[in-house]
């Protein structure tokens, strides 16, 4: 039911192509890494990122499969961490391990000569 239910959302959602590290750091201030379960093809990992760039505050998703690794980046002001995760598990599937978290510099670093 509950897989019905993300294809049903998955197809309504804008898929987008993959994004560098680089191009997802320029605009979120943080970067957490899952292990998600529940992947049962490609689809699936393609899909949780369509769905995950739709949400507010969440600028840029990278899933694998069948690693089941969730690369997110996302802007802490408009979305916790718990809620990602809740969000990936209204979907259907499951958050496995703690978050890592990076967190982007502040300031850019300058090499004084």
């Amino acid at each position: 039911m509950l897989r019905r239910r993300f294809f049903k959302l998955m197809t309504l959602a804008t898929a987008g192509g993959l994004v560098p590290l680089e191009a997802m750091t320029a605009r979120a201030s943080s970067i957490v890494t899952y292990r998600v379960s529940g992947f049962s093809c490609t689809t699936c990992a393609t899909g949780l990122d369509a769905m995950l760039r739709q949400q507010k505050g969440i600028t840029s998703s990278a899933s694998t499969y069948p690693q089941g690794i969730a690369t997110i980046a996302f802007d802490p002001e408009q979305i916790t961490e718990k809620a990602i995760m809740a969000f990936i598990a209204s979907l259907g599937f499951t958050v496995k391990d703690e978050p890592k978290v990076l967190i982007r510099p502040i300031a850019a670093t300058t090499n004084a000569t």
